[in-house]
């Protein structure tokens, strides 16, 4: 007899009789005529972040990728196996997506472990370290600031690697050639677990709540 968790069962029950219900067309039609989303969304594979329930998201609106800390690498067609790199490639090339959001978020335990490296059980491994080595350069800036504390120090991170994921995201020569002619817009956004604050990022790098209408 299966294992298969109990609770995802009868989640899937409430999924179908609810939410599958009241938009089977909606289902049926990108079934038939498959998925064309405008927007792209790179987020933490956190299960506190997830960007359909933040962002209040209908099937088909947004094609999420989710990794460790929500970075993307630079641009290295080197004959590695990049799942980054290829769903950005999918979604810019294959779906022509308008519009990249690079989505961070507070309290995270991949950003918390770029900041200390022996922290907690994400230290270890075949993959996690080399991973989180992208931002090694970045938190060593973080880190300069001793006045700090260490929550304001990993938030000043989480941002940070925002601006730095869009850095390498413009090193895709496909990204930086559709942004120049207004094809692609690239954005930068952070969510607060504890508050649900969103704070979006404008053209200078700054972070503010647009719910609020202006920079904060």
């Amino acid at each position: 007899m299966s294992s298969f968790p109990a609770f995802l069962v009868e989640g899937y029950k409430s999924f179908m009789a609810g939410r599958y219900a009241s938009e089977q067309v909606r289902y049926r039609e990108l079934a038939e005529v498959g998925q064309s989303p405008d927007t792209m969304v790179i987020a933490c594979c956190d299960s506190r972040a997830a960007p359909e329930m933040i962002f209040n998201a209908k099937p088909g609106e947004l094609f999420v990728l989710r990794n460790v800390a929500n970075l993307v690498p630079p641009f290295q067609p080197d004959g590695g196996q990049h799942g980054t790199s290829a769903a950005i490639e999918f979604a810019v090339n294959g779906l022509g997506i308008r519009n990249i959001v690079i989505m961070g978020h507070g309290r995270c335990g991949g950003i918390q472990a770029a900041l200390d490296p022996s922290a907690g059980p994400i230290a270890e491994g075949d993959f996690i370290g080399k991973w989180m080595s992208m931002l090694a350069p970045v938190s060593a800036k973080v880190s300069q600031y001793e006045l700090l504390t260490g929550n304001e120090r990993q938030t000043m991170l989480e941002r940070f690697s925002i601006r730095n994921s869009i850095a390498n995201l413009r090193t895709f020569p496909y990204v930086r050639d559709l942004e120049a002619t207004g094809e692609l817009s690239v954005h930068g956004a952070w969510f607060d677990i504890s508050s649900g604050e969103l704070w979006v990022m404008d053209a200078e790098g700054d972070f503010y709540r647009p719910d609020h209408d202006e920079p904060a």
